[in-house]
């Protein structure tokens, strides 16, 4: 197991603090004055999903965390609970909540195959993949002249996310979404 020095904890890290796994979503190392360095972080729990923030000095070290990748199969969602099952093996299902899946959830389509991460044998969260393509289902139409909006429009994806893309985008296309910051990045085809 890896040991990080206070400035190697930095965003996308898996850390061990207090005995449990945290993802650190942002980081900023600063000196105020004459004192040492610190590293003012903040981190979400991966089995609660709690976020916090935590500053560490220049003597602190902190354990890396061990997380391990599978590959499921997502089946269905109800009432905040999400249900995967082992690529392989469609009886081996297991749960996660709504917390641990964040903001991946808009992305995800029936029977897509996707990264499981593990922690121990405790699933802990999804990895998307970082585009996804996904169909257009509700699109209003472009009124020529309408760039008030700064040319961009609120359409709903087959997954019922919402995002801004170009007038140009009409129900039925296909385009790709960037998952970490939830923006549109390119039409893949036109219906």
């Amino acid at each position: 197991m890896a040991m990080l020095e206070y400035n190697e904890i930095v965003t996308r890290k898996t850390i061990i603090h207090d005995d449990e796994p945290y993802e650190v979503l942002d980081y900023h190392v600063f000196r105020k004055q004459m004192r040492k360095p610190v590293n003012a972080v903040k981190i979400r729990n991966l089995l609660s999903g709690r976020t916090i923030e935590v500053s560490f000095q220049a003597t602190d070290k902190v354990e890396e965390a061990e997380i391990e990748m599978k590959k499921v199969k997502y089946l269905f969602n109800n009432k905040g609970e999400w249900w995967f099952c082992d690529e392989k093996n469609a009886s081996n299902r297991f749960m996660l909540k709504d917390e641990l899946l964040g903001d991946a959830k808009k992305y995800i389509l029936p029977n897509a195959i996707l990264d499981i991460k593990y922690f121990g044998e405790i699933p802990i969260g999804i990895k998307m993949p970082i585009k996804v393509d996904l169909e257009v289902v509700e699109a209003p139409p472009a009124v020529r002249g309408d760039t008030a909006k700064g040319g961009n429009k609120l359409i709903t994806l087959s997954t019922g996310a919402t995002i801004l893309t170009p007038m140009f985008i009409e129900p039925g296309d296909i385009v790709t979404i960037n998952t970490d910051t939830g923006e549109y990045v390119e039409r893949v085809s036109k219906k």
